[in-house]
């Protein structure tokens, strides 16, 4: 396909990213003092090979996996050893791999401001928080993990959680051992950034780096090491009593808060930041060695946090399903098979965007696609660029909600609640959203037929005089199978004859075969298939039943999700090759877009996890709940001022800062109002993908300026905004009949 090679020269797996470098590693400017150059790119070139070796380590992950749900389905075997394995490679994998994201640049920015100020003038405002925020709280956590992980060794701690009691030394030593590459690739960054603010400034910053270094030092000594400094600590206790200690803990909270609202968006990676704010405030209100422990307790838990583990196999499969190149296959039958329907381009890109959406789940992949392979047909075609923009934006953001949705993944830890009853609360939602899209599209074309032109006959596709007839028995057909694959999963096809449940769908599928061979030989009456069905069939069925036995498994309990994340990975791996499209360029290649997607999301878990730990331990949140209900509001009117703090806090950020420091933080609240918090995971999901559509970040709108540059910006904008009142729409419908998410894990797993 023609227009096929621009996707694979664009970087559209990292979605969140703010900023992204593009130099090589080791690469420097050329106006960078020798030494300086010198320096930064040993350390960049280290942190790439230490990145390049640390994406390996998902392929033992999802073998573990794999293995697991094999010997325990067919052998009736189950492991001692692939939950530990899993769990301890996975959160070796995010921790090791967080200095190459910092390299890479892909750690979190919210830079909505930060991006329009000049290099100058960023790079000083990254020394300066370097210097205030980076280097202390990494040196600190540095310090702090590496005793934490040499107690390990020493007394040889073991898992208790586990049957097999794995010891815990090894993968703990990931830890310190991450934060190590972390501090040299600041470093690096620092320097990068001494350069970039001119010589002058450079010049006074490098004079100040000696006081600098020796205030560290004794700031350093001071906290570890308070007895060995010559000088009394008694006056820092006096001043602390007088100037701090009057005000309350709750209050040093608020603090927290309020800081942490304004330090973001100065531009700095979220992660740091909340790291660094977590240790201030933490030893203000109470105490370093406390605050110390929450830290390295909270990275650990997320470490060995087993469901987590399913974000990078998620990941995975979706890179790998894009690299397969089925989105353009079935995109392409879709459009023809529609071709004497207005707005024929307008269903094709929602229905493919709504398989992709669960298959991918990867919004810039999706919206990227989407834009190369439609926008061409729908300028020639004169389709409305308005609509055809928002049609193309709002279908890639359905990967947010639909499952297997890496959000949903990352909220159930959130909100305890389990990820089976997410993903199967948010299936009805998403599919009614994706309608909604569809609806609103063609009600406007049926109105306005110059919105959504039909075809020009030369362009339809070549069909038998009985196309309805075709259609039925295509679709009926694919109905028939979907219906048997399911049934299979939930237990209704079991207990016919050994493997019944697998082999029924696969007798299916070799009928559909056989029958539609047979109707093309002897084409009866004249009736025959057109071609454009087997293109359809081929882009349809292979990553709607990856997903289907992905997402089945885990839904009907044949799998959890970090094993059902495994086998979809390593089907949508058999996928790949049964395309030809699997090179070790492209699997290597895959991995390490994993390894930088999944840093930037579970290392901002991690640290949202140990600021969210402080800010509970100042016991905030309780006075905040009680603030609240004292206003003696409904729940109602909370949920809805609640949604209204989402939905406007998602224009300036993205899902990942707000899931993980906003959410967390209204959670009290809920509790005591009795609120179901599915239900609340699912109103949240829907309300963030207005982040994806709402200037002045609105990530979706720049990726489709980026491959069809013909579109205004301002035409792009106008028809996002048009779906996000849809996605509102939505929104209020799930709120105001909560059975729309709660009906099915209630039908599956009971009230």
């Amino acid at each position: 396909m023609a227009n096929k090679s621009p996707a694979m020269e664009l970087d559209i797996s990292d979605e969140l990213i703010a900023e992204r470098r593009a130099e090589q590693p080791g690469e420097t400017p050329n106006d960078m003092l020798p030494w300086m150059r010198k320096v930064v790119a040993a350390i960049d070139i280290t942190n790439n090979w230490v990145g390049k070796i640390t994406c390996l380590l998902l392929i033992p992950i999802m073998a573990a996996m794999v293995y697991e749900v094999v010997a325990r389905k067919l052998f009736v075997a189950p492991t001692l050893w692939a939950y530990d394995t899993s769990r301890m490679f996975y959160g070796a994998m995010f921790m090791l791999g967080a200095g190459y994201a910092l390299l890479k640049g892909v750690h979190i920015r919210a830079d909505f401001l930060y991006r329009t100020w000049s290099l100058r003038s960023q790079a000083t405002v990254d020394v300066v928080l370097y210097l205030a925020f980076y280097f202390p709280a990494m040196l600190f956590f540095f310090w702090v993990s590496s005793e934490y992980t040499l107690n390990a060794w020493v007394r040889w701690e073991r898992a208790m959680d586990t049957t097999l009691m794995a010891p815990l030394a090894p993968a703990r030593t990931a830890m310190p051992v991450g934060i190590f590459f972390l501090i040299l690739q600041g470093i690096a960054e620092l320097l990068r950034c001494f350069n970039a603010m001119g010589s002058h400034r450079q010049t006074g910053f490098l004079r100040f780096m000696p006081v600098y270094i020796l205030l560290l030092a004794a700031f350093f000594v001071f906290v570890f090491y308070p007895d060995s400094l010559p000088v009394d600590s008694l006056w820092f206790d006096t001043l602390k009593i007088n100037a701090l200690a009057e005000i309350e803990n709750e209050m040093i909270g608020v603090f927290m808060i309020a800081t942490m609202m304004f330090a973001i968006f100065v531009g700095f990676p979220i992660s740091f930041t909340l790291i660094f704010l977590g240790f201030v405030f933490g030893a203000w209100g109470f105490g370093t060695k406390l605050v110390f422990f929450l830290q390295t307790f909270q990275f650990n838990n997320v470490m060995l946090e087993q469901t987590l583990a399913a974000v990078p196999l998620f990941v995975f499969m979706g890179i790998m399903m894009e690299q397969a190149g089925l989105m353009e296959r079935l995109f392409n039958s879709v459009q023809l098979m529609l071709s004497r329907t207005r707005g024929a381009l307008y269903l094709a890109v929602l229905f493919v965007s709504t398989i992709f959406a669960a298959a991918t789940g990867i919004v810039g992949a999706s919206v990227t696609i989407l834009g190369i392979m439609a926008s061409k047909t729908m300028n020639r075609s004169g389709y409305n660029v308005q609509l055809a923009a928002g049609t193309i934006t709002a279908g890639g953001t359905l990967g947010i909600l639909i499952p297997p949705s890496i959000m949903l993944v990352v909220m159930g830890p959130v909100m305890e609640v389990p990820v089976t009853d997410l993903f199967s609360a948010a299936i009805i939602p998403g599919i009614m959203l994706a309608a909604l899209y569809a609806g609103y599209a063609m009600a406007r074309c049926w109105f306005n037929s110059d919105l959504g032109p039909i075809f020009p006959q030369g362009e339809q596709p070549e069909t038998s005089n009985m196309y309805w007839l075709e259609a039925i028995l295509v679709i009926g057909s694919l109905i028939v199978l979907f219906t048997l694959i399911i049934m299979g999963l939930n237990g209704t096809l079991a207990g016919y004859f050994p493997l019944s449940r697998i082999v029924i769908p696969l007798l299916w599928v070799a009928i559909m075969f056989y029958g539609a061979t047979w109707v093309m030989k002897v084409c009866p009456a004249g009736f025959y298939f057109s071609d454009l069905w087997y293109e359809f069939f081929m882009g349809l069925v292979p990553p709607s039943t990856l997903v289907a036995f992905a997402l089945g498994s885990i839904l009907f309990g044949w799998a959890t999700p970090t094993e059902g994340a495994a086998c979809g990975a390593f089907g949508s791996l058999l996928l790949a090759f049964a395309y030809r499209k699997l090179t070790k360029q492209r699997l290597y290649d895959a991995l390490i877009k994993t390894l930088e997607i999944s840093v930037l999301i579970l290392f901002l878990v991690a640290a949202s996890n140990f600021f969210g730990a402080v800010f509970s331990r100042l016991g905030t949140p309780t006075m905040l709940t009680e603030y609240l209900l004292s206003w003696d509001l409904s729940p109602t009117m909370v949920l809805v001022i609640i949604m209204a703090l989402i939905f406007l806090l998602g224009w300036p950020l993205e899902w990942v800062p707000i899931v993980l420091i906003i959410v967390p933080i209204l959670i009290p609240v809920l509790v005591k109002m009795e609120i179901n918090l599915i239900w609340f995971s699912i109103l949240v999901a829907i309300n963030l993908q207005t982040a994806w559509l709402s200037p002045p970040v609105a990530l979706s709108a720049y990726f489709l300026k980026g491959v069809v540059p013909e579109w205004d910006l301002k035409d792009i904008y106008l028809g996002m905004m048009q779906f996000m009142g849809i996605q509102l729409i939505c929104l209020i419908l799930v709120f105001n009949f909560p059975q729309i998410a709660l009906w099915l894990p209630e039908y599956l797993y009971g009230p």
